[in-house]
């Protein structure tokens, strides 16, 4: 399992390096302005249903059932692929059709404040008709790749988003060709889900389990997916509103606060991605094996290794995160139109989100147990508990904290969450919360605690150092905190936690 996950979080650390040069590529031509405001809007929009039919609904509902199917008879997977591939694309061209139609009413839900400036609005409704059939042809990919996975081939799906980095990185380069740069933006979303899509399905073509048209059945087998597909989309909606509530209320605030929360989320993305997102994605068709197979203690111990590694690459993230936010968004981002009052509040917003970046990379591997068994519903109630929290605590801090109070309630939200499925996991025999998995966690809190304060201390004697520094005076900071954590975190970790304890993880 660790080969796979390595496979599935080396391709993601790339397309996170690479999304990085295309953020660093928007700051600096569309800064964190009018027009950046309204791209984000645009490229939120076919996000937020991605993650609600594609990633979060679909994948839960559909990895372990297309898992069982296989291992009864490839034939019927064959069936029961190109059934749900027909049914999934005919929802799809639906959808794509109405919001073509009907986007300014669209847009006048999700970003009410644009109605103050109508500029803005219409520049968001024409690069949302953009980018918005991007959703379809990401949700074909998510098919394929889930497909692919219970294949155990995680590499081309792993590896597909790097194309959303290069087309839109390549399209900003020639942006002088459209009408404006977020017209180039926009343009490069759609190019990249086109080649995402080939990506994908050439290899689900070479493997022989690419879906075709068939006529949907109401079989035993589609049956048992939708069963499990309805609490699971109203999971992931649950989370998608409180994402939906962040976008609406932040066009009421100042020109400037979407695209703080954007560039904060990007960076808070890349533990969720690389590591929590690559775990749980290995996870899950890794426990519906074992547990088709009847294995239940290899299923646990295999979700175990999960917690423990996350945990491992997920402190040093938080302890940074939350300890030198404005170091880390200055030497990233801070440079042509992006300014570093820009840089801090973008700062600010990302040690907020921080606060919750635990949970964020463990949820997947939490409810993995529950996806793996087919049960869809228990998660729900945890996911729509946290964002009940959620969407009650940004009304709450949004007037006194802006955008920080959109970012720190979405945190304490992810904090309730978690907490509920380890619970649930917990009252269902499910999860062990013994002796030793308590202690690795104390272990990790400490560790990140003394890596926090070798961080903060390290800016405070090596800012008068590097004050006479006119250029690259935070690219240098910044790498030399960067040699400094890896060097604390590694010897805290050893001295805590043993080196015989990381060997048994690693083997």
């Amino acid at each position: 399992m660790l080969g796979r996950i390595f496979t599935v979080g080396g391709y993601t650390l790339l397309s996170r390096l690479t999304g990085f040069a295309r953020d660093i590529m928007l700051a600096a031509i569309l800064g964190a302005g009018p027009v950046a405001d309204a791209f984000f809007v645009a490229l939120r929009l076919p996000n937020h249903f991605r993650a609600i039919f594609a990633e979060g609904a679909f994948n839960a509902a559909f990895v372990p059932a297309y898992a069982h199917v296989h291992g009864r008879s490839e034939a019927d997977a064959k069936v029961f692929a190109s059934r749900i591939f027909t049914l999934l694309f005919s929802a799809q061209v639906v959808l794509l059709v109405v919001a073509w139609l009907f986007m300014p009413q669209v847009i006048a839900i999700l970003a009410p404040g644009f109605s103050n400036d109508p500029a803005r609005g219409q520049l968001a409704i024409d690069l949302t008709r953009i980018t918005f059939p991007y959703l379809l042809l990401i949700t074909l990919v998510t098919l394929y790749g889930g497909m692919l996975n219970v294949m155990q081939r995680f590499a081309s799906a792993a590896a597909a988003p790097i194309f959303l980095n290069l087309s839109m990185m390549t399209t900003l380069t020639l942006a002088a060709f459209f009408p404006g740069a977020g017209y180039a933006a926009a343009w490069g979303v759609l190019i990249a889900g086109i080649l995402e899509f080939f990506l994908l399905a050439g290899d689900a073509w070479r493997s022989g389990i690419l879906p075709r048209f068939a006529w949907p059945r109401l079989d035993e087998d589609i049956h048992a997916f939708f069963r499990a597909l309805g609490p699971a989309t109203i999971g992931s909606m649950g989370t998608q509103i409180a994402l939906f509530a962040d976008t609406i209320i932040a066009t009421f605030l100042a020109a400037g606060a979407l695209s703080a929360l954007y560039y904060a989320d990007r960076l808070n993305q890349l533990p969720i991605g690389v590591i929590g997102i690559a775990i749980g994605t290995v996870l899950l068709p890794e426990m519906s094996r074992r547990l088709t197979a009847g294995d239940f203690e290899g299923a646990a111990v295999s979700q175990r290794r999960a917690f423990d590694f996350t945990l491992l690459l997920s402190v040093p993230f938080v302890a940074a995160f939350i300890t030198v936010p404005d170091v880390i968004m200055r030497a990233m981002f801070a440079r042509g139109a992006f300014t570093k009052g820009d840089a801090a509040a973008a700062g600010a917003t990302l040690a907020a989100y921080a606060v919750g970046l635990v949970p964020f990379v463990l949820i997947r591997s939490a409810v993995a147990t529950f996806y793996a068994r087919k049960d869809t519903a228990t998660p729900v109630k945890a996911a729509l508990t946290g964002v009940a929290v959620n969407v009650a605590l940004k009304v709450a801090l949004v007037g006194s904290l802006a955008q920080i109070g959109l970012a720190l309630a979405t945190a304490v939200g992810a904090w309730v969450n978690l907490l509920l499925v380890i619970f649930f996991a917990v009252r269902a025999g499910y999860l062990a919360l013994d002796r030793t998995l308590l202690q690795s966690f104390a272990k990790f809190v400490v560790a990140g605690v003394i890596l926090g304060a070798a961080l903060w201390l390290s800016t405070r004697f090596a800012g008068n150092s590097l004050a006479q520094m006119s250029a690259l005076r935070d690219e240098v900071m910044l790498g030399l905190l960067v040699v400094v954590g890896t060097v604390v975190y590694a010897a805290s970790v050893i001295v805590l936690l043993g080196r015989r304890w990381l060997l048994s993880l690693l083997r």
